[in-house]
């Protein structure tokens, strides 16, 4: 892996093409926790063929923006966590319930009807792709063990950590086989732990230490406070950060640019690495490479540049793909420029 000062790395996603996607749908409704075969253009018969190229065009964009670390884009996925959650056994995704989301409104998700179990592999060949295509360093992203539990209805546990558990060990047997399919770094993306504080202090951090138990490469953990285009107001502050230090994860990602949050937290996580939000996904424009700047040092007025990584604030996957690319390259602008401060 690179480990020269100030990595750039996107958090997971990347837009999907037209071709492949049909946008309006995508916009039309939240992220799915069931599935969404609506969205996509390809007929089921080709339509492997078409994101494996569709990960290529994101993967080459990363590459030609100059990001240090690249993921698959998330391009193969109608959200963030449907992928691997439908994949597992035990759930009920024909008939689903319906729990509040984030937005206060109702979204269908699975129905938790017997034992979590991953009965195969989800996201390996996700990885032996990404590897075979770029001699970047690579991570992939996995919904985490809290996040997947509340994005259900459960008939079966009866008990609210139990359940947790039970994806932890599912979670983690993806982890240690993304792992040895070539991942250097896996990423479990929890951000329902900031939307249920009370719950997260409960069991978050042992049911992402379960998961995250015998991995054998770099480890991250991506909080935030929903899509930029789903959520508008968002607060200053996260309600729960600072426990993320008892966590095993290697790196913790935060989202900061967007809720211009307040920086002086991550001296809570004196341990970690920082991937730092240093773009607004509400922001219609690409930043400028010196407002990226300023923002990595206003980031190293509390973490040594040896622990950030710059990253965006989240995922991109909601935004054109031109403004994508002009904002990841704006990134790695600024951030050799603070680069270039640091060694002179």
């Amino acid at each position: 892996m690179d480990q020269r000062l100030l990595p750039t790395a996107p958090v997971g996603s990347y837009p999907q093409p037209d071709w492949l996607i049909d946008r309006a749908q995508l916009l039309g409704h939240g992220p799915p926790r069931v599935r969404a075969r609506d969205i996509w253009r390809i007929p089921e018969g080709h339509l492997e063929a078409a994101q494996d190229d569709a990960t290529i065009l994101a993967v080459r964009d990363m590459e030609r923006a100059g990001l240090d670390i690249v993921t698959d884009g998330e391009i193969r996925r109608e959200s963030y966590s449907n992928r691997f959650a439908t994949a597992l056994d035990g759930v009920d995704i024909d008939t689903p319930g319906e729990v509040i989301n984030r937005s206060g409104g109702k979204t269908l998700v699975p129905r938790v009807v017997g034992p979590i179990r991953r009965v195969r592999p989800v996201q390996v060949r996700d990885v032996e792709f990404l590897r075979s295509i770029t001699d970047k360093a690579i991570k992939m992203t996995v919904p985490g063990p809290f996040t997947l539990s509340v994005q259900v209805v459960d008939e079966h546990y009866g008990d609210e950590e139990a359940l947790a558990m039970a994806y932890a060990d599912a979670v983690g047997e993806e982890v240690r086989e993304l792992f040895a399919a070539g991942a250097d770094i896996v990423q479990l993306d929890e951000p329902w732990m900031q939307a249920r504080p009370e719950q997260a202090k409960r069991f978050a951090v042992k049911a992402i230490n379960r998961a995250l138990a015998g991995a054998t490469g770099v480890t991250a953990v991506h909080m935030c406070f929903g899509y930029a285009n789903m959520v508008k107001d968002k607060p200053s502050g996260y309600s729960f950060l600072p426990e993320l230090e008892a966590t095993e994860a290697d790196q913790i990602s935060i989202e900061a640019a967007q809720p211009r949050l307040d920086l002086s937290i991550l001296e809570t996580l004196g341990s970690k690495t920082i991937m730092v939000g240093v773009l607004d996904m509400a922001d219609a424009d690409a930043e400028t490479p010196e407002t990226v700047a300023e923002r990595i040092r206003a980031a190293l007025q509390h973490v040594p540049p040896e622990r950030v990584i710059v990253a965006p604030d989240c995922g991109m996957k909601y935004l054109s793909r031109e403004l994508a690319f002009a904002k990841l390259s704006a990134m790695v602008e600024g951030a050799e420029i603070v680069r270039r401060e640091i060694s002179a």
